[in-house]
């Protein structure tokens, strides 16, 4: 299998699928970490001065949900099990060089608030090399569609964009 045929089977690979809680303490501690110091992200009084009707997370925080507001007993029995991302960029690693973080980007369709259980599945979108300075670069696309769980309209979708360069 070539390697342009390689990354063409990659698209369309599961990589997650998972619930997750949106909690006040880590949306506070994620503003202070990213030095946001809006007293929307910490205070319900100030989030409905706002015209809000909760807390709502900074712009980047979809970034890390699944970090803090994954529970092992509320996720779906269906989610891919072992390491997909790892299924996907291991090949990748096995010819040596590095991974790089290219892109992030996030697409809101309503505000992502404190109390929100999302539901989210992600998948490889898009895989293709470039050259680069007589090296290879690889590009793989992961996208995940978030949607509220009660009424399974979409809420936020994330793009993330990993490079590896060989």
């Amino acid at each position: 299998m070539s390697d342009g045929d390689a990354l063409s089977a990659i698209i369309g690979k599961p990589t997650s699928k998972s619930r997750v809680v949106i909690e006040r303490g880590p949306v506070t501690n994620f503003a202070i970490a990213v030095c946001d110091h809006n007293p929307v992200y910490r205070d319900s009084k100030a989030a409905e001065a706002a015209g809000l009707d909760a807390i709502p997370v900074p712009p980047t925080f979809p970034f890390v949900m699944e970090t803090w507001g994954r529970f092992a007993e509320i996720q779906p029995e269906d989610a891919p099990r072992g390491n997909p991302m790892g299924e996907v960029i291991g090949p990748l690693m096995a010819k040596g060089g590095i991974i790089l973080h290219g892109e992030q980007e996030f697409e809101y369709h309503r505000p992502v608030k404190v109390g929100d259980v999302l539901y989210g599945e992600g998948k490889v979108v898009d895989a293709y090399a470039k050259e680069s300075k007589g090296k290879t670069m690889t590009f793989v696309v992961t996208e995940v569609a978030w949607r509220d769980e009660t009424t399974g309209e979409p809420v936020v979708t994330t793009r993330m964009n990993i490079i590896h360069r060989a």
